[in-house]
């Protein structure tokens, strides 16, 4: 029998429950076991394809083209969980299924309700996440939201009766709550009290309390919160403040001993602990030295979850460099009206990521032409590649209207434009080019030093392409076309030309998303040359 760990969050949110979760999981993978991540997320949307980055952070695509939340993207960097659309669970997917299952008339005419009917699709749901692999031990439940919340309810009462049924030694619940300071240092904790109280009005008694707080919690402290909470002395945890990284807290939590306490009262025996890749990457972060300051040139910098992925991603190449990189966040829209040697000049390395839209397109481009003009490395993903493609063909072919069929429909040189497939596309969720797919790179690129194969499998969100109409001349200018599609069909990746005495020496973009594959503990090989590359451009200025 699989064994479930329900996380569930307290007091307020964006306390931390998902990097929680994934040290959680991080660290009974440390014990020999194998572990499943599956997240809860109460909005009624289907997905989180169609929201707004600035509602809800970055998308996070998986293998078989989920658009998800930004948690898994914490669940694949901390852990070595497979994620598919099956790891992530909304309520829009619960109450279609149920409607359409209605319709069907599967229900035999009685009345649908929250209860037995919601909660058992839920359930469902999860324990067919933790059956797709037959040798999954542990499966960790993040319910989002904060008890309390009306749209969480469901989802809680599925976790009380998934513990009633399976018993208390294969469902716990684990809590993750706030120990706030008021003035004077003092640390508060009526509302974990208060929190609890909320879980044990939803018929759940958490096992194991995780308090979020500035410090570490004293003795006294916790003994007082596991009196009034009705827990054990020893399952009270504290995730303090901590002043290094995220990538740090399975090193807290396991010096707190918070596995052996889980273990145990799953009546799992004890093995040796395995944390070698996360102490060794500590000190990676510890022997770092020098900066690099990158710019990311993007269109959602207001918020810094929009690009999460991109942001840890260029982290982990810095651990994997030896140094530490500086984010210059650049808002595009603001650099059209600017001089981009002012903006620019200390820069030691621009990214462009995706985005979708035409605000803020023409200081992307400027952006790329200052950084081939003054041979800075550039790194660009999705539309990134995009705007290196519309650069080229402004500024070196000199077509003055070259753009994004996405941005201007009555461009005479359309040099990125709709996949034929898409033109009638009017529903947008989940119908763009997703998932993994083939990319074949050409021997003697930047791509292929960095993979050092040919057949690389990376992750795709988009719906605009390189325009083939166009490849020939872009090609015979001398922009490279660096991978292709295993059919030859698509253009994957281009770059600046590096040979001769004025070749850049680190132009590429991207039509797929490599932020998605990078973790701590082994960085993404594209994100990792780019750093190398600007190390070596600020050495030698």
């Amino acid at each position: 029998m699989n064994k479930f760990i329900f996380v569930s969050g307290g007091v307020c949110s964006s306390l931390g429950k998902g990097v929680a979760a994934s040290s959680l999981g991080a660290l009974l993978e440390g014990r020999g076991l194998n572990v499943r991540m599956v997240k809860c997320d109460p909005y009624i949307n289907v997905d989180a394809g169609t929201m707004s980055p600035y509602q809800h952070g970055e998308v996070y695509v998986t293998d078989d083209g989920a658009e998800t939340d930004l948690d898994l993207g914490n669940y694949a960097r901390f852990t070595a969980s497979p994620l598919s659309i099956a790891n992530s669970i909304t309520t829009g997917q619960v109450y279609k299924a149920v409607i359409e299952k209605e319709r069907e008339g599967r229900y035999l005419g009685r009345c649908v309700q929250v209860i037995p009917h919601i909660t058992d699709e839920i359930k469902s749901r999860i324990l067919a996440a933790a059956k797709e692999d037959p040798d999954t031990d542990v499966v960790i439940v993040e319910i989002g939201g904060t008890v309390g919340d009306i749209e969480s309810i469901p989802f809680l009462e599925a976790a009380r009766q998934m513990i009633h049924e399976s018993g208390k030694t294969n469902a716990i619940s684990v809590h993750l709550t706030l120990i706030p300071e008021v003035a004077g240092g003092e640390l508060k904790t009526k509302p974990t009290q208060h929190s609890v109280k909320a879980m044990q009005e939803m018929g759940i008694q958490p096992d194991v309390l995780i308090c979020r707080a500035p410090v570490m919690l004293d003795e006294a402290t916790r003994r007082k919160i596991a009196l009034f909470c009705n827990v054990a002395p020893d399952a009270v945890f504290t995730s303090y403040n901590i002043d290094t990284t995220i990538y740090e807290i399975p090193i807290v939590f396991f010096d707190q001993k918070l596995d052996q306490v889980i273990l145990s009262k799953m009546g799992v025996e004890s093995r040796h602990a395995k944390l070698d890749p996360w102490y060794s990457m500590m000190d990676k972060f510890a022997a770092r030295n020098g900066k690099v300051r990158i710019g990311i040139v993007g269109k959602y910098m207001e918020l810094h979850d929009a690009y999460k992925s991109v942001y840890e991603a260029l982290f982990h190449a810095g651990l994997e460099c030896g140094v530490e990189v500086e984010l210059v966040k650049i808002d595009s829209s603001g650099l059209e009206e600017k001089n981009s040697d002012a903006v620019l000049e200390t820069i030691d390395g621009v990214l462009v990521p995706g985005g979708f839209g035409q605000r803020g397109i023409n200081g992307m481009v400027k952006a790329s032409a200052w950084a081939r003009n003054n041979r800075i490395p550039y790194f660009g993903i999705c539309l990134g590649m995009q705007i290196m493609v519309i650069d080229w063909g402004r500024n070196v072919l000199n077509w003055d209207d070259a753009d994004s069929t996405e941005f201007n429909q009555d461009s005479k040189h359309p040099v990125v434009s709709l996949l034929e497939e898409q033109v009638d596309v009017k529903n947008y969720g989940g119908t763009m080019r997703l998932g993994k797919s083939e990319t074949a790179a050409e021997e003697g690129t930047h791509i292929f030093a960095a993979y050092g194969e040919k057949h690389i499998w990376e992750r795709h969100r988009h719906r605009y392409e390189f325009s083939n109409k166009y490849r020939k001349e872009m090609a015979e200018s001398g922009l490279k076309i660096a991978a292709l599609t295993p059919d030859g069909s698509l253009v994957e990746c281009v770059e600046w030309p590096s040979d001769g005495a004025d070749g850049h020496p680190w132009g590429l973009g991207v039509q797929f998303h490599p932020e998605f594959k990078s973790k701590p503990t082994a960085a993404a090989p594209l994100f990792r040359d780019f750093i190398a590359a600007a190390r070596k451009r600020k050495a030698e200025n």
